[in-house]
């Protein structure tokens, strides 16, 4: 592996985890801000701790060393995290203001993943 996408990929996986981190604590412990925007987009606000959990188990796996499959799991988790967000303030008409940080993250999400090196990918006899 180049040292450029080595530096690339340890740059945007620790931005990824710095972003999903603090997403899912304030998600765990419910802000009242994070609340009353799951309440205006119609979600019910336990949803908040599932998605704070899932968030900091997922940048654990992906960070760890080994465990590829767990990783692969962790990073589309993250897509479909991310995804669905964008859908949802899509669909609830929100301001062009919302979509930085989600879109943020999921492009790093989708660097992490395509820069990650070799011991940290699934091997073609594993599948």
């Amino acid at each position: 592996m180049k040292k450029s996408a080595k530096i690339t990929y340890w740059v945007a996986t620790i931005w990824l985890s710095l972003g999903m981190v603090s997403t899912g604590v304030v998600q765990l412990i419910q802000m009242e801000e994070e609340v009353q925007k799951m309440n205006e987009l119609g979600y019910p606000s336990y949803l908040l701790t599932i998605l704070g959990v899932w968030k900091i188990l997922g940048v654990v796996a992906v960070l760890v060393p080994k465990l590829p499959l767990v990783k692969e799991w962790a990073y589309a988790g993250f897509f479909f995290l991310m995804t669905g967000a964008i859908f949802t303030h899509l669909v609830a008409g929100g301001e062009a203001v919302e979509y930085f940080g989600t879109i943020l993250l999921l492009v790093l999400t989708m660097v992490s993943w395509y820069f990650r090196p070799a011991d940290r990918k699934l091997s073609n006899s594993k599948r």
